[in-house]
């Protein structure tokens, strides 16, 4: 399998002087690195019933690329782990490959290496490495200051949607064009990496992806911060369709799209006189950039999620050890 996967892969960059096919890739890195590692594991994050395998292969990559969007990172190098069950076979296990390698050609993301192994479940981990001419080039979460503006790429809320369409708890009500789309967010998630490095070159001084809902991460940036989120839910980008979903399941649009995570889009801080040229910029790249609040001060760190209707709502991210919503 390994010996097919390679006979596959495109050459690497200029960065890789060694892949796969020896006990260790080697690399010529310029500047400074930022790594991330990211795993899916079979009836945590995925079911194979409502996922194809290239989808998986697919969705594995976008989330820990995600990462280095966050940073700012230019993507460069990508090593695979794949734990595989005994009722996957070579086919399969190639098929779910697949997704990994279009979606590491489309972000021009060398895959460089990684390890197979027997499995109880199936599980995919992926380490990404970006880079950057100087670790100043790369945002964190924790530059955001108070009276800094609070942005969001694209448009929220797709990913839950399109979950609970997967699982059939939303069936009907929702126009095919908009449930194709929808379902795109689980099944071909996309990296936000040129609206990443947009908003690194505009001044962002915090950033971090929506994986695990807006709210959660908006907690995250807080936290690192040393600063108050507060968050008006009547300006987020909702995507079209969620809520039709939303009205399908009997839930509140804007928590769906507040709790749900794993749109990947990118939530960041701006000096309130970055605003526009970072907005430019994302647009330059194909992307859109929304204002939902501000940075006020809050040793503590914290959110503020406030509803239309003024009340405060108590949104939940999702909590990967005990896999349950957490407040």
């Amino acid at each position: 399998m390994i010996a097919a996967l390679r006979a596959r892969l495109p050459e690497p960059g200029p960065r890789v002087l060694l892949g796969v096919g020896d006990d260790a890739a080697i690399t010529a890195p310029e500047g400074v690195t930022a790594t991330s590692v990211d795993a899916i594991v079979e009836g945590v994050h995925f079911r194979r019933e409502s996922m194809p395998l290239d989808a998986i292969g697919r969705r594995a990559l976008a989330a820990a690329l995600s990462d280095l969007a966050a940073m700012g990172a230019e993507p460069g190098e990508a090593y695979i782990v794949l734990g595989v069950p005994e009722d996957l076979d070579e086919a399969g296990c190639l098929e779910l490959l697949e997704g990994a390698e279009a979606l590491a050609a489309r972000t021009a993301t060398a895959l460089v290496g990684g390890d197979i192994s027997r499995s109880a479940v199936l599980f995919v981990s992926m380490t990404v490495v970006g880079h950057a001419p100087d670790a100043e080039s790369l945002v964190t979460r924790g530059g955001a200051n108070a009276g800094d503006v609070v942005a969001v790429t694209g448009e929220l809320g797709g990913a839950a949607a399109a979950l609970r369409l997967l699982e059939g708890a939303a069936s009907g009500g929702v126009p095919d064009d908009l449930a194709l789309a929808l379902r795109a967010r689980q099944l071909d998630p996309q990296p936000r990496l040129s609206e990443g490095r947009a908003l690194a070159a505009s001044g962002a001084t915090a950033m971090i992806d929506v994986s695990d809902g807006l709210g959660a991460d908006a907690g995250h940036i807080a936290a690192e911060s040393g600063v108050r989120l507060e968050i008006d839910l009547a300006t987020i980008p909702l995507q079209p369709g969620v809520r039709e979903v939303a009205m399908a399941t009997r839930e509140d649009p804007l928590e769906l799209a507040a709790g749900g995570g794993e749109d990947y889009e990118l939530l960041c801080c701006l000096p309130e006189g970055s605003v526009d040229p970072a907005r430019a910029a994302v647009a330059d790249v194909g992307g859109s950039l929304t204002v939902i609040g501000n940075c006020v001060p809050g040793e503590g760190g914290g959110v503020k999620l406030s509803a239309p209707s003024g009340r405060e709502l108590r949104v939940r991210g999702y909590d990967q050890l005990t896999r349950r919503r957490q407040s």
